[in-house]
C-alpha cells in the first residue's frame, strides 16, 4: 500500500512540469490539483477511515480549487 502512494505520489508530483504550454489559470490549477491529489494520497494512506483512491480524489479537488482561487486573488493584484 505505501508503494502505491509512493508511486502516486510521484506521477503528481512529475505531471506538473507538463505545464509550459497553457495558460497561468489552467497552469494554477493543474497544479494544484496534482498537489492535492499527492497529499490526499498520502493522508488516504495513513489514515484508518480512509483509503487512498477517495482521498486523492477529494484532495485533487481541493486542490484544484485552491489553484483557481489563488489564480483569480493573483488576477486581481
Amino acid at each position: 500500500m505505501r508503494r502505491a502512494a509512493l508511486a502516486l505520489s510521484l506521477c503528481a508530483a512529475l505531471s506538473t512540469g507538463a505545464c509550459s504550454g497553457m495558460n497561468h489559470t489552467e497552469q494554477r490549477v493543474l497544479s494544484g490539483a496534482a498537489i492535492g491529489a499527492a497529499v490526499g494520497t498520502g493522508i488516504g494512506a495513513l489514515s484508518g477511515g480512509l483509503d487512498m483512491g477517495t482521498g486523492a480524489l477529494i484532495g485533487a479537488g481541493v486542490g484544484a480549487a485552491g489553484g483557481l482561487v489563488v489564480d483569480q486573488v493573483q488576477k486581481k493584484k
